[in-house]
């Protein structure tokens, strides 16, 4: 047993060193055959599996369109931001900021398509990732743009309370919801 685990650990090694020359080359070597990605999400899966890999993979799959304008991209970016969510164990990486960006892009996401899916979704991410600040001003955002003022200022109250950080973050926030700002955060404070 001792062997046959050495030699999978250094199939595992030298494969992982093959697919480190470029992460371009990995990724379209990998799915060159497929328009739905399927081989790289098996390849992650099997490997890394790691909010790391699964967040690059997701922002590459994005840059393939605007979900906003193209539903046939949002169905396949809400299925595979699914599958990594399922994938990934919150009780492991509820400390990790990809995992907590993944949680968020895929309730972004879902606001698209259906707001209380979306607000669900948010719940998670707040719930699973609190100490980020990130997480809670998109929360936030979500709510604003629902016209939901007063539980967007909640939701930032109740941030600052668990000391989710940057704490700079959150005090922007609240400044430009009290502003009567539309968006809660500028490009750049972003």
């Amino acid at each position: 047993i001792a062997s046959i685990m050495n030699r999978v650990r250094n199939l595992k090694n030298k494969y992982r060193n093959e697919e480190n020359i470029t992460d371009e080359f990995h990724y379209t070597k990998i799915s060159a055959d497929t328009t739905d990605n399927s081989g790289t999400v098996n390849q992650i899966m099997m490997t890394a599996n790691n909010p790391e890999e699964w967040l690059c993979f997701l922002l590459k799959l994005e840059k393939k369109g605007v979900p906003q304008m193209d539903v046939s991209l949002l169905n396949r970016l809400i299925g595979r931001y699914s599958q990594a969510v399922t994938a990934l164990p919150a009780e492991k990486y509820s400390q990790d900021e990809s995992y907590a960006r993944i949680l968020v892009r895929f309730a972004e996401l879902k606001a698209l398509q259906d707001p209380e899916e979306a607000r669900d979704q948010f719940h998670l991410a707040r719930l699973n990732c609190k100490k980020f600040a990130f997480v809670h001003v998109a929360f936030a955002q979500f709510e604003l743009s629902q016209e939901n003022e007063k539980k967007c200022k909640q939701i930032l109250q109740k941030a600052v309370e668990c000391s989710a950080v940057p704490l700079e973050l959150l005090e922007t926030a609240l400044q430009n919801l009290h502003l009567k700002k539309k968006q809660l955060l500028s490009d750049e404070e972003k």
